[in-house]
C-alpha cells in the first residue's frame, strides 16, 4: 500500500456491501435513472462516502469488496455459515446470495462509478470484505476508521495501536447516526476487551452469520468466562481441568462444543495477512498523480446514463482542493 504518512494521515475503510445494502433499503426507490432503473443504492452509497469524507477528512480511502461473500473454506468449517442467505448453491464457485433484483443491477454501476472517480475497490478471491479490511487496517501506518454495520469487525478495534487508534464507525442505526466504537465502548457494551471480541462472538454465537455458539452461553456468561480465563484457549483449558471452579453444567457444555469451537474460532477471526499487492489508497484529488475523476469520460458517461449528477458532484466537492474536475 502506497502511503505518505503525516501527522494528519487517516485511512477510511468502507465495508462496501454493508453500505450499499443500507442505501438500497434506506433511500427511496423513486430515485431512478432516466430510463427508470432504480439507482437508490448507487446514489445513496455515493452520498454516504461524501458525508464520511467530509466529516472525518481521511487522506486515504478504500472501498472493500466481497469477492466471495461466503467463502467455501468457512462453510467447510461451519456448514451453517450464512446458510440462511443462500438462494442458490453452486457446486463449483460462490453460492448465490439473496439480493433484491433492483439492487443486483446496481452493484456493477457502483463498481464502475467508484473506479471512474478514482476510489480503490479492493477484494481478494476466496475472502470477504471483512478480511480485506482486517489486512489493510493491520500495520496501516496511520489511524484507521472502519465503516461497517457488522459487529464482527469490533475485533479490530485498538485504542493503543502503534500507528494510531483503529476505530469502527458502526452504522447499525444509519450512517448519519453512526456510533464511534473504541476499545472503551466495546468494554462498556460487552464487558470484554476488543481483542477478546472474536472469542466472545464465538462463544455466544451469531444468528446473523449462522453461528450457533455454545449451548447455554450468552453474552453475560461469555464475558464472565473471558474475564476469568482471558481467552478461548484459557477457557477450554479450564473446562478440561476438573480442578477449576466451573459449574459442572457449563463445563460439560464447553467440552461438548469442542468440535464447534475448533472450527468457529477460525471462521470468526478476520484475516489480517492477505496479499493485496501495493494499492495506492491516497484519496483521489490529493496529488497530481491522483486526479479525480480518474476517468473523466467514463464518469461523464456513467453520470448521464444513470442520472447520478448531484451525488457525483457532492462527492467530488468533498475531495481535496487539488481535485481536477
Amino acid at each position: 500500500m502506497t502511503t505518505t504518512v503525516s501527522p494528519v494521515s487517516r485511512l477510511l475503510l468502507l465495508d462496501t456491501a454493508s453500505l450499499y445494502f443500507r442505501a438500497y433499503f434506506g433511500v427511496p426507490d423513486t430515485i431512478r435513472a432516466p430510463d427508470g432503473t432504480p439507482v437508490n443504492a448507487v446514489r445513496g452509497l455515493l452520498d454516504f462516502i461524501t458525508r464520511l469524507t467530509a466529516q472525518y477528512r481521511p487522506t486515504h480511502l478504500a472501498c472493500c469488496w466481497d469477492n466471495d461473500w461466503r467463502p467455501q473454506w468457512r462453510v467447510d468449517l461451519i456448514p451453517s455459515y450464512k446458510q440462511h442467505r443462500v438462494v442458490e448453491e453452486v457446486p463449483v464457485g460462490t453460492d448465490v446470495e439473496e439480493v433484491p433484483d433492483p439492487l443486483g443491477v446496481q452493484v456493477p454501476v457502483i463498481a464502475a462509478t467508484l473506479a471512474a472517480i478514482g476510489i480503490p475497490v479492493l477484494g481478494a478471491n476466496g475472502y470477504e470484505a471483512d478480511d480485506v479490511i482486517g489486512t489493510l487496517a493491520t500495520g496501516a501506518g496511520m489511524p484507521v476508521d472502519v465503516v461497517t454495520g457488522d459487529r464482527d469487525l469490533f475485533q479490530l478495534v485498538d485504542d493503543d495501536a502503534s500507528d494510531g487508534p483503529i476505530r469502527v464507525l458502526y452504522t447499525a442505526r444509519g450512517v448519519s447516526k453512526h456510533e464511534v466504537v473504541t476499545g472503551a465502548v466495546v468494554q462498556e457494551k460487552y464487558h470484554v476487551r476488543a481483542d477478546q471480541y472474536a472469542d466472545f462472538a464465538t462463544l455466544r454465537g451469531d444468528s446473523s452469520d449462522g453461528l450457533p455458539g455454545v449451548a447455554g452461553v450468552g453474552d453475560k456468561t461469555a464475558a464472565s468466562l473471558l474475564a476469568s480465563y482471558g481467552d478461548l484457549a484459557g477457557i477450554r483449558s479450564a473446562a478440561a481441568d476438573s480442578a477449576t471452579p466451573l459449574a459442572a453444567g457449563l463445563r460439560g457444555k464447553l467440552n461438548a462444543a469442542g468440535d464447534y469451537l475448533d472450527a468457529a474460532v477460525q471462521v470468526v477471526a478476520v484475516a489480517r495477512d492477505l496479499d493485496l499487492g501495493e494499492p495506492d489508497l491516497r484519496l483521489p484529488g490529493s496529488a497530481a498523480d491522483r486526479p479525480a475523476p480518474a476517468d473523466v469520460d467514463a464518469l461523464t458517461t456513467l453520470t448521464e446514463r444513470w442520472g447520478l449528477g448531484s451525488s457525483v458532484d457532492r462527492l467530488l466537492a468533498a475531495l481535496p482542493a487539488e481535485v481536477v474536475r
